[in-house]
């Protein structure tokens, strides 16, 4: 099982980086008089992508760290003198849109596999991380402090999960005086304040309890944080050792509690151990393990045959990764030094002529401007990765009759009788390779409610132009499945013009103005509103991940969609599809049992199945009739988690967009029947 290592920086005895001197553990722990190891703990890539990427929070048994920013990557990679990347034109193409020109490369995570369990490759390699939040609090006695005043220890070679803060000379909660050696853990303490600007900061306990003022009879006071109900951190009050001041987290919440907060933020970003000094927005209260602490904010591509020219843009990238910017400046004159460098790197560039070379060496140098780059990302649509991969798969023809170097590996299958005509066709993918890339994060709002401004993702790197981001290989299997599209069109047009269309619109737009953070103000909600064949498509989607998780062998949470519905439009043509498949980031693939169901003696049954359980649902009539009226503001119709919601691996909109009536006519309230696109049960 592919891991990558999650280790400490700038952690000794009982230090922490920027409270004392540091200790980089993967390098000096050994040598240090007590062993305080570096591994705290492992995550798999697919977690470290989409879960605890740089910036969020990575709740351990015994305390929480962050993932650093890519500048402390840079120091972990240091240590190979070859730096393995992921070749991927077309995905680092929208990498660099997003985040400049400077970006040169994708790079997997730092992590090698080891020959045997006792072996020590790839011991030096590891994501790094700091202790975050730096306010702990004793278990024992309820005391609340920085991290300095906690001893650290992580001394088992093989049990990472015992490292632990603890405080020393703990009284316990009677107050009868220290117990000579006696330690207590210690935990994180819970609130935290962000900002729709990204920056988090610890919570100013100190300042709160004394209402904004300093202690009146000592300068650094102990703190106390006693619950005032069990489990909800909340709750706590904070108690002034000192003067006996008192004060409730309870105050901190909500519009009233935000006007008790300061009112400036400080700018800190913790993953970058920095301040940015200017920040206009407002602070608010935000727990450590709130979900909308930490939205990651990912790319990725499914993996095609490539055309001639896509190969020259993989060589191209090759060469700018492997042998630099700076050596390909020096020397873009001297083609024999270059040919030297990628022989050395072991890329082949024998087959081109001088002039062939010259002219990739003259594209990679070539300046870009940043007002074209801004321009273009302004129109860019998320759907121009999806339109590649839905051109290719409208072309049996160009189908490999085997795996070929791009790792694709599908075949065109028949359509059951029952199915025909409103699906149109079907294609089994019996390999495939996806690749995903991280190019930032936001706070508060997710980066569809932002407005996909690059300017709203959190920096990754001090100076904020990173060369080059994390990303993963997955590979897999999985099943196509295409809607006539002429069927589909008749039908959203009848859709479009129904009272039920009229009411997710009109409470998509409610639920864009009731954003509690600031930065959706500017987005037009209209634009954002996916076309009645994406709710059609999706409500499918679930169906199928539902009823396949019961014969594919696979959990239905390892099953992912991803969904080719748009209309048409003057640069694109009309797509009405979707692909359901199973990814392993750290395998050869896996093992069949989904693709074999694009068979059409299995499809077919398959899926008149799922759509008959589809027609029904436990919380009916009520699910069925569910429709938003002001002041609602729920973005799905007829659907639920009985029925159509599907984990947060498989979905791709968090469960949004999501209505039975497109799919089938259900009974609806009057106005509001919709035709379902694949009629009403008793058609099945």
């Amino acid at each position: 099982m592919s891991e990558s290592l999650i280790s400490m920086e700038g952690l000794a005895e009982g230090v922490i980086a920027g409270i004392g001197p540091d200790l980089d553990p993967l390098a000096d722990a050994e040598d240090a008089a007590v062993k305080n190891r570096a591994k705290v703990g492992s995550a798999r890539p697919s977690a470290l992508l989409y879960t605890y990427g740089p910036g969020s929070i990575m709740d351990l048994p015994g305390f929480s760290v962050m993932p650093a920013g890519l500048d402390d990557w840079d120091k972990i990679w240091a240590r190979r003198e070859n730096i393995p990347s992921v070749v991927e034109p077309r995905l680092l193409d929208v990498v660099r849109l997003h985040l400049g020109k400077q970006v040169d490369s994708l790079r997997p995570y730092p992590w090698q596999p080891k020959q045997g369990s006792s072996s020590k490759e790839g011991s030096d390699l590891g994501v790094p991380a700091r202790v975050f939040p730096q306010w702990l609090r004793c278990t024992g006695c309820d005391y609340l402090g920085p991290l300095s005043r906690f001893h650290y220890s992580n001394t088992h070679p093989f049990r990472p999960d015992l490292a632990q803060f603890a405080h020393r000379g703990c009284p316990g909660r009677g107050g009868a005086g220290s117990k000579r050696g006696k330690e207590s853990p210690a935990v994180p303490a819970q609130h935290l304040l962000t900002c729709t600007n990204g920056h988090l900061d610890e919570f100013p306990y100190n300042l709160w309890v004394h209402r904004g003022k300093g202690c009146a009879v000592a300068e650094s006071p102990d703190l106390k944080m006693r619950d005032a109900n069990l489990g909800k951190s909340v709750g706590s009050m904070i108690e002034c050792s000192a003067c006996g001041a008192k004060r409730g987290m309870s105050e901190a919440q909500g519009s009233v509690g935000r006007d008790k907060l300061p009112q400036k933020c400080r700018g800190r970003h913790p993953h970058l151990e920095m301040y940015e000094t200017k920040c206009a927005a407002r602070p608010a209260l935000i727990m450590m393990g709130a979900s909308n602490l930490w939205f990651a904010s990912t790319q990725s591509i499914i993996v095609m045959p490539r055309t001639e020219a896509e190969e020259k843009g993989v060589l191209a990238a090759r060469i700018r990764g492997e042998i630099g910017m700076e050596k390909l400046e020096r020397y873009q004159d001297n083609l024999a030094t270059i040919r030297d460098f990628a022989d050395v790197r072991k890329i082949d560039v024998t087959h081109l002529s001088d002039p062939d070379l010259q002219a990739i060496i003259d594209a990679i140098l070539a300046p870009a401007s940043d007002d074209q780059r801004e321009e273009r990302l302004a129109a860019w649509d998320p759907v121009e990765l999806l339109v590649p991969e839905w051109e290719y798969l409208q072309r049996p023809s160009l189908f490999p009759k085997q795996q070929n170097a791009s790792g694709l590996m599908v075949t065109e299958m028949s359509v059951a009788p029952e199915l025909k005509p409103l699906v149109a066709r079907v294609v089994g993918v019996d390999k495939m390779k996806r690749v995903n890339a991280f190019i930032g994060f936001t706070r508060l709002d997710e980066m569809e409610r932002a407005g996909d401004l690059a300017s709203r993702l959190v920096k990754l790197t001090r100076n904020g132009r990173p060369t080059w981001v994390p990303a993963t290989e997955d590979r897999g299997e999985g099943i196509f499945i295409q809607l006539d599209l002429d069927r589909v069109a008749a039908w959203e047009q009848g859709i479009q013009e129904s009272q039920l269309w009229q009411a997710h619109r009109e409470a998509h737009r409610r639920n864009f103005r009731r954003r509690f953070s600031e930065t959706a103000k500017s987005v037009d909600p209209d634009t954002r509103l996916p076309a009645p064949r994406y709710w059609l498509l999706h409500t499918l989607s679930h169906s199928l991940i539902r009823e396949m998780a019961m014969k594919s062998g696979y959990g239905a949470a390892s099953l992912t969609e991803r969904i080719y519905a748009w209309p048409a439009a003057p640069e694109r043509e009309p797509a009405a599809g979707l692909f359901i498949g199973t990814t392993a980031s750290d395998s050869e693939g896996t093992l069949g049992g989904l693709v074999a169901l694009a068979e059409p003696k299995r499809l077919g049954p398959l899926m008149i199945s799922a759509l008959r359980r589809a027609a029904r649902c436990s919380s009916d009539p009520v699910c069925a009739m569910r429709t938003p009226s002001d002041p609602e503001d729920f973005l799905h119709g007829a659907a639920c988690h009985c029925c159509a919601f599907a984990s947060e691996t498989s979905c791709e909109k968090a469960n949004r967009f999501l209505d039975r009536r497109f799919l089938l006519t259900l009974p609806s309230s009057a106005g509001e029947q919709a035709v379902g696109y694949f009629g009403g049960i008793d058609e099945l």
